[in-house]
This record gives structure tokens, C-alpha cells and sequence, in this order.
């Protein structure tokens, strides 16, 4: 009987132990917790595996934030939050600095969610992601599907600002005006286009070099360099191929036909490349002269786009240069 007793005593203790361990997290399961698969005691609040990863994102650990977000959109896919964190993934990539990635998780947003707050906004991001990898017909397809598929007026005219802004990106002045012409007459205050197209008009002024005058000028070494502003590099091709010519000169001129040969063969390269580098040098002007000219637009007239993650609004800013 004492056997039997002390064998009854040793069950009941793990036994009530368990017992009392299921009872006491049992109740916790709330509506909307669900048990993690790899820990099922371990509940998982929709509320705090959200503000986990608002944390992450506001600290700047985007990677990290990325798969808390997607976490709770798979736990959670009922959830009112669901799009914003949605969002915010896309945004985690593309602030990490992964713009193909960023695509990816703002296309698969617009492609859930159709014509919402965060569904515009994705289309703007993914244009943002397309610049920064310099695709920018890419980013100009997607702005015209934004403007294709959202009946939001005000979104139409950020998407054609945007779009102009790209061609002044790439220099193609025509296109920039015709789309900045789009936008409605209640949004051209708030876009500044009357500076904007006053600045744009100064584009005829940007100083431009002829590829074609710079190689023909060139005929004379250095002088297209000399046509460039390149003045060092004009001294040096002038006297290395004038050196050059009067060395094979002067070789021919002795009866030494094989050592002018040669040295006329190597002059021939060096004529050749400064004709070329003439050439290369006016495209580089022009390209070096018009980057300024966007430059400074951009930095006196351009209006900063920018997401505002605590207001879940858009941030319109001037940005004035002093």
C-alpha cells in the first residue's frame, strides 16, 4: 500500500503541474493572437507583432522590418493594417536600398489593393525605385498606369509632375513642358509651375559645344581641345604631335625610311585620338553644362515629394538654394 501511495504521489505532481501550465496560458489566447507554429504556447498579438515592426522601421533597421511586416501580413491577413504594412515593406526595400526588390513588394500591393491612398502611393514609389536604377521609361510607363487606372484628380497631377520631372531629368525640355501643362489649373499654385516653366525657358541658354566643330578644329592638334576649354590638354597634343611629325620628318628627310615609318604609324594613333578625344570632350561639356542647369533648378524651383510615414500623408516642401 506505501508503494502504491508514493507511486500515486509522483504522477500527480507533473501531472498538476502541466495542468496548471495550460490553464494558466490558455486564457491568454485572445481574439486576433494567434500560437506561433514553431512555439505553440507562445501567442502572437497582431498589436504588438505590428508595433514590433514599426520599431525596426523607425530605427532604420529596414532588412529586419521587412520580415516583421511580412509576418504580420501572413498571421494577420484580415487585419486593417495589412495594406500599410503592405507599404511599408516596399518601403523597408527601397530605403534599404534594394530598388528591385522594392518594385516587387510595391507591384504586388497594386496588384491587391486598386486605386487606395497607399495603392497611389506605391505606383509614385515604384517610379522612385525605376530612377534610381536609371530606368527611366520604365518609370514613366508606370506613372502613365497610374494615370490610366486612379479616378483621384489630385493623384493625376502628382503623377504628370512627376513625369516632367523626369524628362527634365533625361533633357528633353518639350516633353517636360507638355506634361507639366496636364495638371489641372487648381494644382499649378501648389506645383510653383509658373517658376518652374520660368526657369525651364532658360534652357536655350545652356552653353554647347559642336562634336563636329571640336573633330574638324582638331585637324590642327589641340585645337578642338582648345575649342573645349581643355587648354592643358590642347598644349599637350599640340606638342607631342608636332613632335611626333617633325621626328618622322626629319627621319624620311635623312633616308631613314623604316624609323619614320614607325614613328608615323604611332603619330597616325595619337592624331587619331586627339580628333576623337576633341569629340568626346564637347559631348562631356554639353553633358557636364546641362547637369548644372538641371542641377540648379532642381535645388531653387523643384517641390520635394516626400512620404511622411507618422502621417501616412504626402510632405510637399520647397527646396530653395542661398
Amino acid at each position: 500500500m506505501h508503494t502504491r501511495s508514493a507511486h500515486s504521489t509522483c504522477l500527480f505532481f507533473p501531472l498538476a503541474f502541466f495542468i496548471s501550465l495550460f490553464l494558466s496560458v490558455g486564457p491568454s489566447f485572445a481574439a486576433g493572437d494567434t500560437p506561433t507554429p514553431t512555439n505553440p504556447l507562445m501567442v502572437l498579438s497582431a498589436d504588438k507583432q505590428f508595433q514590433y515592426a514599426q520599431d525596426l522601421f523607425s530605427t532604420k533597421d529596414y532588412s529586419t522590418a521587412s520580415g516583421e511586416y511580412k509576418r504580420f501580413v501572413y498571421f494577420f491577413p484580415k487585419d486593417r493594417r495589412v495594406e500599410f504594412s503592405m507599404y511599408q515593406i516596399g518601403m523597408s526595400h527601397f530605403l534599404g536600398g534594394h530598388y528591385q526588390e522594392a518594385v516587387s513588394a510595391f507591384k504586388k500591393l497594386t496588384e491587391q489593393y486598386f486605386d487606395t491612398e497607399y495603392a497611389t502611393k506605391s505606383y509614385y514609389r515604384i517610379s522612385d525605385a525605376y530612377i534610381k536604377m536609371k530606368a527611366f521609361e520604365q518609370a514613366l510607363i508606370d506613372l502613365n498606369n497610374l494615370v490610366t487606372i486612379t479616378h483621384n484628380p489630385d493623384a493625376k497631377d502628382e503623377a504628370y509632375y512627376r513625369m516632367g520631372w523626369i524628362y527634365i531629368e533625361t533633357a528633353s525640355w518639350n516633353e517636360a513642358r507638355r506634361y507639366f501643362n496636364k495638371i489641372s489649373a487648381k494644382n499649378r499654385h501648389k506645383f510653383e509651375l509658373k517658376k518652374l516653366s520660368a526657369a525651364l525657358e532658360k534652357e536655350t541658354a545652356i552653353p554647347h559645344k559642336n562634336p563636329k566643330l571640336a573633330g574638324f578644329l582638331s585637324i590642327v592638334p589641340g585645337a578642338g581641345y582648345l575649342y573645349c576649354g581643355r587648354y592643358q590638354d590642347a598644349l599637350i597634343a599640340f606638342l607631342l604631335n608636332g613632335g611626333l611629325i617633325y621626328a618622322a620628318y626629319e627621319s624620311f628627310d635623312k633616308g631613314q625610311s623604316a624609323l619614320g615609318g614607325v614613328i608615323s604609324f604611332v603619330e597616325f594613333g595619337f592624331y587619331s585620338g586627339n580628333i576623337y578625344g576633341a569629340i568626346s570632350s564637347a559631348h562631356k561639356y554639353n553633358r557636364e553644362k546641362t547637369g548644372q542647369f538641371i542641377q540648379h533648378i532642381k535645388e531653387n524651383v523643384k517641390i520635394n515629394l516626400s512620404a511622411d510615414m507618422k502621417n501616412k500623408g504626402v510632405t510637399l516642401s520647397l527646396q530653395w538654394s542661398f
